[in-house]
C-alpha cells in the first residue's frame, strides 16, 4: 500500500452527472482512494470540521478536497476558507473544479489557500480526459495528515 493510498478523497459537487464522471475517472485513472461525495457545503463542512467546527474531528487523516465553486448553498470560497482557517486542516490540499474561468476568482481561490484551480471543459470527452489527468496527479501527490 502506498502513502497515497491512504488519502480520502472529500468530493464537494452538486450536479450529480459530474459526480459520477468524476469518480468514474478517478478510477480509471487506477486510483481506488476512498471517496466521500457531498452535493452541498452544509453536509461537507459538517463532515469535515465536525460538530465543534474546528477540524480537530479529522485529526490524523490524510484528506484531499476536490470542490466545486457552485453549490446550493454556499459557495465554494466559504468552504475553502473554512477549511483554511481550521488549525487542523489548513495544509489539506483543496483542487477547485468549476466551470467558472474569471480571472478574479481564479486568483482569489489561490490567496485563499486553494492548490490547484481546474476549469471544467464544456465538452465531455475533454472533462473525462482532465478527470483522468487528476486522477494522475492524485497517484503521486504526497498529502500531510490532519494535526
Amino acid at each position: 500500500m502506498s502513502d497515497a493510498d491512504h488519502v480520502t478523497i472529500v468530493m464537494i459537487e452538486d450536479d450529480e452527472g459530474h459526480a459520477r464522471l468524476i469518480e468514474k475517472n478517478i478510477r480509471r485513472a487506477g486510483v481506488s482512494n476512498e471517496i466521500k461525495a457531498f452535493a452541498d457545503g452544509t453536509s461537507a463542512l459538517d463532515y469535515l470540521l465536525g460538530p465543534d467546527r474546528t477540524g480537530v474531528v479529522r485529526r490524523g487523516q490524510a484528506l484531499m478536497i476536490l470542490l466545486d465553486l457552485n453549490l446550493p448553498d454556499m459557495t465554494g470560497i466559504d468552504i475553502l476558507q473554512a477549511v483554511k482557517r481550521s488549525p487542523h486542516l489548513k495544509a489539506t490540499p483543496i483542487v477547485v473544479l468549476t466551470t467558472t474561468d474569471d480571472q478574479r476568482e481564479i486568483e482569489r481561490c489561490y490567496e485563499l489557500g486553494a492548490n490547484v484551480y481546474i476549469v471544467k471543459p464544456v465538452n465531455y470527452d475533454n472533462f473525462a480526459h482532465a478527470i483522468r489527468q487528476l486522477g494522475l496527479f492524485f497517484s503521486v501527490i504526497k498529502v500531510p495528515e490532519a494535526h
